[in-house]
């Protein structure tokens, strides 16, 4: 590995910057101290080596055992992301990474989809115990799984910015309001909402929950085809004056309905 990491610092600066020789055959072959090769390593040689699609998984052990370049944040990153690093390394790296770096690494293309699902799991488990301003800028940027956890903080500010989140599905949104602890504020935010109270699974989703305000409940049912309403008036959790309300509403486009024909 310290023969590649050379020939990268070569590749990477001209002959008047970098005079330095290679290490000797014996370097090479790992007969050179543990301390000497931490020397010799530097964050930026790592990195660079760890750029490179080719690595053997054998140079990604060697650089494993290297305690100082180990401490910088990015080459853990750079380590969990690589494709030919060994699972058990890269969970061990995804474990060690904080919280901003483990919301990026999530969202890399090119990581492992269980390793990203790992990174995520994490997340969602450091919640409780990360601050207030932290929830919040990470709720703006994280992944869909982590978003969707993040609509149920008790702080308005942290589930408001989640749902400006980009990732968030129409699907969260429906799962965050089915559920019994979704608080009167987080029904109206969705009631009110400009992207979500248009799309036809939310508002079904809001005609179901008994805290969604009674105007947009009014509103809402008057968009949904009679046949599938009354098929949700059945399940809703609305008041029962709200209920039967819309259910005398019913009634009254079935007349005029009748009338018509």
């Amino acid at each position: 590995m310290l023969t590649r990491a050379v020939m990268i610092r070569e590749e990477s600066q001209s002959d008047n910057e970098f005079t330095a020789t290679a290490p000797s055959d014996s370097v090479a072959a790992g007969t050179q101290n543990d301390s000497s090769s931490e020397l010799a390593l530097t964050e930026d040689l790592a990195l660079a080596l760890l750029k490179r699609a080719d690595v053997a998984a054998e140079e990604i052990e060697q650089l494993v055992k290297n305690s100082a370049v180990l401490k910088s944040r990015k080459v853990r990153l750079a380590l969990a992301a690589h494709p030919r690093t060994p699972r058990r390394i890269a969970l061990r790296m995804i474990r060690e990474l904080y919280t901003f770096d483990l919301m990026q690494f999530s969202l890399m293309p090119g990581a492992a989809a269980d390793l990203k699902r790992t990174a995520d799991e994490l997340l969602v488990a450091r919640v409780a115990s990360i601050s207030l301003g932290e929830r919040i800028s990470l709720a703006r940027r994280c992944s869909r799984i982590v978003a969707t956890a993040l609509l149920l903080d008790k702080e308005a500010r942290v589930w408001q910015a989640a749902l400006e989140n980009p990732r968030l599905t129409e699907a969260a949104i429906v799962k965050a309001l089915q559920r019994q602890n979704a608080s009167a504020a987080f029904v109206e935010a969705i009631s009110h909402h400009a992207k979500w109270r248009v799309r036809p699974e939310v508002r079904m989703a809001l005609l179901r929950n008994e805290k969604t305000p009674l105007a947009c409940a009014l509103e809402f049912a008057r968009r949904v085809p009679p046949r599938l309403l009354r098929d949700i008036l059945h399940v809703s959790r609305l008041p029962e004056k709200t209920k039967a309300y819309l259910q005398r509403e019913l009634e009254k486009k079935g007349q005029s309905g009748r009338a018509s024909n």
